[in-house]
C-alpha cells in the first residue's frame, strides 16, 4: 500500500459518509410531502419484510399528499397499517386501492425535534469521518514503521488527510445547517 493508496481510499469513505448523511437527512420530514419519506418503511410481504417501494407505487399527488398505489389489492390494508404504524405520526386513509396519506403542518415544537434530529444526523457523520481519519493516520504510521515511506513523506501525507477531513466536515455543516433552515422554514 502506498500513500496514495491511503488517500484514494480515505477520500472515498469519506464521501461515502457524506451520501450516508444525505439519505439520512432526506428522510427528515419538512412541512412538505415528498415520497422519500415512506422509503424506509417495510411492511410484511409474504413473512418477509419487503420496502413499500417494492410492493406498491409511491407518488405525490400534491404539495401535503402522498400516494401509495398497491400492486396487489390485499396488500393495502397491510400497507396502511405500516405506515400508520411507523415512526413518522402519519395518518393514511384509504380510498379503495388508493392510499392517500396527508402530510400535516409541523408545529413548532416538531420543528425544534427535527432540528434536534438533523444536529445529531450532522454529528454522526462527523464522527464518521474523523474515525476514517484516524484509520488513515494508523497506515500511514505502518507505513513509516515498515520504513516503506520517509518521515516527511508521512507528515505530509498526514496534513494532506488532514485537510480532507476539514473539507468534508465543512460540507457536514453545510448539509445539516441548510436542512435546519428547510425544516424551520414555515
Amino acid at each position: 500500500m502506498t500513500i496514495a493508496d491511503v488517500k484514494k481510499s480515505t477520500e472515498q469513505k469519506m464521501n461515502k459518509s457524506i451520501e450516508t448523511l444525505k439519505s439520512n437527512l432526506s428522510k427528515v420530514r419538512t412541512g412538505r410531502a415528498h415520497p422519500g419519506i415512506l422509503d424506509h418503511i417495510q411492511v410484511d410481504y409474504y413473512g418477509s419484510p419487503t420496502h413499500i417501494t417494492q410492493v406498491a407505487n409511491v407518488t405525490l399527488l400534491d404539495a401535503r399528499t402522498i400516494g401509495v398505489q398497491a400492486w396487489e389489492k390485499k396488500m393495502v390494508a397491510v400497507i396502511e397499517k405500516a405506515i400508520r404504524e411507523s415512526d413518522l405520526g402519519l395518518n393514511p386513509a384509504t380510498q379503495g386501492d388508493m392510499i392517500r396519506v396527508p402530510t400535516p403542518p409541523l408545529t413548532e415544537e416538531r420543528r425544534k425535534e427535527m432540528v434536534k434530529l438533523v444536529k445529531s444526523e450532522g454529528e454522526d457523520a462527523k464522527i464518521a469521518v474523523r474515525n476514517i481519519r484516524r484509520e488513515a493516520n494508523e497506515q500511514l504510521k505502518k507505513l513509516l514503521k515498515d520504513k516503506a515511506v520517509s518521515e516527511d513523506d508521512e507528515r505530509r501525507a498526514q496534513d494532506e488527510v488532514q485537510k480532507l477531513t476539514d473539507k468534508f466536515v465543512a460540507e457536514v455543516d453545510k448539509l445539516t445547517a441548510d436542512k435546519e433552515k428547510e425544516v424551520m422554514t414555515v
